[in-house]
């Protein structure tokens, strides 16, 4: 496991523990104070679980088992994967962390944050896979295929 397939699943982790601070915080107050959550810490925790924890996961793993890249290949490369990683994080932080704390404040700049934000995170999503695009191929599974086998 290289460096950048480490780095999206221990990314993924720490907004893991996040989100659980997140949702434990909620929990806690709704139980025992009676407070329910406000929206935007609700949207809040499910991007740290979801676009962030499940998110990652997928992304890093799919990063180390996918097939290497032709030696053809023009599309991928890893400085891409690189920016398309810290795209998602910054704007995955920028998301939670505005989102979270538009439930005490509510700024003028705060939805323009949650925008941007969102908006970074379809590119960071959008960029990671136009670069493996081409490391989804077959390899080796054509031929079993061409043979019969089915799996």
């Amino acid at each position: 496991m290289y460096t950048l397939v480490r780095r999206f699943i221990k990314t993924g982790i720490l907004f893991l523990a996040a989100g659980l601070i997140l949702g434990a915080c909620m929990l806690v107050r709704r139980e025992f104070y009676g407070v329910w959550p406000h929206p935007y810490l609700v949207s809040a925790h499910a991007h740290a679980i979801l676009s962030g924890f499940v998110l990652y996961l997928i992304l890093g793993v799919a990063l180390w088992l996918f097939p290497r890249a032709g030696r053809d290949d023009t599309r991928y490369r890893p400085v891409r994967i690189e920016a398309a990683y810290w795209t998602l994080t910054a704007a995955t932080v920028l998301r939670v962390t505005a989102e979270a704390s538009r439930a005490w404040m509510d700024p003028p700049w705060q939805p323009w944050a949650i925008a941007l934000g969102g908006l970074g995170q379809a590119a960071g999503i959008g960029l990671y896979f136009w670069t493996m695009w081409t490391r989804i191929r077959p390899v080796g599974s054509h031929l079993r295929e061409a043979r019969g086998e089915r799996f």
